[in-house]
């Protein structure tokens, strides 16, 4: 992302300075987000995009609260990503997770100057949606584009609904609106992806508790049951990396458990992420070796 004067990195040192000292002329909005955290790096674009369109109005510091635990724990941050508006040195609003852009505009319109008249600039309600099922707001996807869905609805939106209902456990809602795109085969991909989820999700809904799988495990190291149970598990709880780990091993020490289940799932799995991804990659090639 480009920098602008009016975006800046803070660190323990330089907070008071540049945030509450700046808030007494012009609200700050700081970003407490980390490397790691997919939903910041969704999160982030988004408001340097605002903070520049208020063209010096508004002004955004970024906290890294890897290399800033001292700022984290001073604000009490909990989840990232976490956004704090700052007004005459004092929070005065702020959200944390993922918002739409028009929530984040509603919350510094109060305290900030109106940005210089321009073209309306929103976002696109596929990008945003996207963002929100990354991040696990599937509450937020279903109300975000059940209103845009009209008779002739757009098929990458009807799939991204069809994923954020099943992982609201709307399962038979969600297989409606994945059998409603129209093309099927134009999307089969994303379709196939879609449909994996559903599985998943449907199926660990009967799934033994994980802390019971983990006692089984304990106990017996080769309980193939249960170490599929587990991989299950961690497919529902989108741990993709720890869910091919595991049904990879168990197809090298097991593989005809349950009809050839570890095989089987390893290749839904692979469909889920898509052929490029490198989990799929890496783990196809590993497959590869074992099978011959």
């Amino acid at each position: 992302m480009s920098q602008s004067a009016y975006i800046f990195d803070v660190t323990t040192e330089t907070f008071d300075r540049y945030v509450l000292e700046n808030s007494f002329h012009k609200p700050v909005l700081v970003d407490f987000w980390a490397e790691w955290c997919a939903p910041c790096k969704a999160l982030m674009p988004v408001l340097a995009s605002i903070t520049e369109r208020h063209a010096g109005e508004l002004l955004m510091a970024k906290v890294d609260c890897d290399a800033q635990a001292e700022l984290t724990t001073r604000f009490g941050i909990r989840s990232l990503p976490t956004v704090v508006l700052f007004k005459d040195g004092q929070p005065v609003d702020g959200f944390a997770g993922i918002q739409p852009e028009s929530a984040i505009l509603a919350m510094i319109e109060p305290h900030a100057s109106a940005p210089p008249a321009a073209p309306e600039v929103t976002s696109n309600p596929l990008d945003e949606a996207a963002a929100l099922l990354e991040a696990g707001d599937a509450k937020g996807v279903i109300a975000l584009l059940q209103p845009l869905i009209g008779e002739q609805p757009d098929p990458d939106m009807l799939i991204l609904l069809g994923r954020a209902l099943a992982q609201d456990h709307q399962f038979e809602a969600a297989e409606q609106v994945l059998s409603a795109v129209s093309n099927q085969d134009q999307h089969k991909a994303a379709l196939g992806a879609a449909r994996a989820q559903l599985t998943f999700l449907r199926q660990a809904l009967d799934l033994a508790p994980r802390a019971d799988l983990q006692l089984r495990l304990q106990a017996d190291a080769n309980d193939s049951d249960a170490c599929y149970q587990m991989a299950l598990h961690d497919l529902a709880d989108n741990n993709h990396e720890a869910a091919l780990q595991r049904l990879l091993q168990l197809f090298m020490t097991d593989r005809q458990h349950a009809e050839g289940a570890a095989h089987r799932t390893l290749l839904q799995v692979f469909e889920l992420l898509g052929s490029e991804h490198p989990l799929t990659i890496t783990y196809r090639r590993k497959l590869y070796q074992a099978l011959y």
